[in-house]
């Protein structure tokens, strides 16, 4: 790979005034909304797919596997094309082929071809995934950098907004009482077709208005360096796995919740019950977000994250070891917990980056692979041991997020604080 920008000890800065700054966080909170939304929308589609094609567990979770894998094989071109095209053509790009993958929903339920869907699922998750390489540090530098952990956390507020009226709208446009009748016949496919042609036309007339937009340049003061160099710093390697942990944790206990809630011994809910349930799920992480950028702007932001981590890592242990209503509501609760972990773990990881941040965004992106990983693995647990066995793999990736937010985060080049 060519040589690029770097510059060791400079963070990227915008060039225009706050009033531009701040149009400019505004016009891409739209953007942490949308790909929210799409996200959560897959936990839906994962027992809807599960019944229209009689998959198990772990042939339902390669919705998440091709969903998430995307991140893996795509986050490091996306850094490399950001650095090259800009945050903002990158976010066009994005746009554009997310839109590609949210057309090929039709033809996917027309053929009622599962592996039709999946190829879906990967093209859709790439295009998020260069809005994600692009977006998130671009929020992280356009104000002061004291600030980008509550900034950024801010944003992914919105983002939880539509994790958390995705699964009510898709609950209610894809399952219906005559599906969960005894008699009735399997689905067929159909209801995503009409839900992803609109998001597809959404997602392109998003693209035209950001095309249009006059926004921040970011400017770097330039010396020589390559793309390697963001490996020596420790924080961001350990914030990669901290990222890789955090998803995978996150997408494990959603992509469960409405499994886990339709089991006798929790609530004996069907489908469309079950659904709305991850509403609350990711409803607690909205709430968590707004309050937690204003408290991250008070507090040390490694300790928030730490404390987070552990009241997660409890609630899901309850989960585990209960029946019931104190089982279901415990997993509910954290999502609560889980508000502030994404955007602490980026922002704490890309801090001190300078003109690497691009390629260190790309790299943390990388590791948002951890949402294909866990549920995966899950997955092969709940067939073998029960759904709420599998919750021990959420458990282990808490225990390394208290580890990067008391002392990883604070690492640097020198191995010391």
């Amino acid at each position: 790979m060519p040589a690029t920008p770097n510059m060791s000890h400079t963070e990227p800065q915008a060039v225009q005034g706050n009033e531009r700054n701040s149009f400019a966080l505004v016009a891409l909170t739209s953007l942490f909304f949308m790909w929210g939304f799409i996200t959560s929308m897959n936990d839906i589609l994962i027992p809807y797919l599960k019944s229209m094609f009689e998959l198990s567990f772990t042939q339902a979770m390669l919705v998440q596997f091709c969903f998430f894998g995307a991140y893996f094989v795509v986050s490091l071109p996306a850094g490399y094309l950001v650095s090259r095209i800009g945050y903002q053509k990158g976010i066009v790009t994005g746009l554009l082929v997310a839109a590609l993958g949210s057309g090929l929903f039709y033809p996917s339920a027309s053929l009622a071809s599962y592996w039709l869907f999946l190829l879906a699922f990967f093209i859709l998750a790439s295009g998020i995934t260069i809005l994600q390489v692009a977006a998130n540090p671009y929020v992280s530098v356009i104000g002061k950098p004291e600030t980008a952990s509550s900034r950024l956390t801010l944003t992914q507020a919105f983002n939880s907004l539509g994790t958390t009226v995705a699964p009510l709208i898709g609950g209610w446009l894809i399952f219906s009482d005559a599906m969960h009748s005894a008699s009735a016949p399997q689905p067929g496919g159909e209801e995503v077709q009409l839900p992803y042609l609109a998001l597809m036309g959404l997602l392109i007339l998003l693209a035209l208005v950001f095309f249009n937009l006059t926004l921040p340049r970011i400017k770097y003061e330039v010396s020589g360096g390559k793309i390697t160099d963001v490996l020596r710093f420790p924080h961001l390697k350990l914030g990669a796995v901290g990222i890789f942990a955090y998803v995978g944790a996150e997408v494990g206990i959603g992509s469960f919740l409405v499994s886990f809630m339709m089991e006798s011994h929790i609530g004996g809910l069907t489908e469309a019950e079950a659904s709305k349930y991850v509403s609350w799920y990711f409803g607690g992480a909205m709430t968590g977000r707004f309050i937690g950028a204003w408290v991250m702007s008070r507090i040390e932001a490694g300790k928030v994250l730490a404390t987070h981590a552990i009241m997660a890592a409890i609630l899901v242990t309850v989960a585990m070891m209960t029946d019931g209503n104190l089982a279901a509501w415990s997993l509910v609760a954290v999502g609560l917990f889980n508000s502030i972990m994404f955007p602490t773990i980026f922002s704490l990881s890309i801090k001190d980056l300078g003109a690497s941040t691009s390629h260190g965004s790309g790299i943390l992106c990388l590791a948002i692979v951890g949402g294909a990983i866990v549920p995966l693995l899950q997955g092969l647990i709940a067939d073998s041991s029960g759904i709420q066995a599998g919750f021990i793999l959420p458990i282990v990736c808490y225990i390394f997020i208290i580890y990067f937010g008391i002392k990883g985060c604070h690492l640097r080049p020198d191995n010391r604080p």
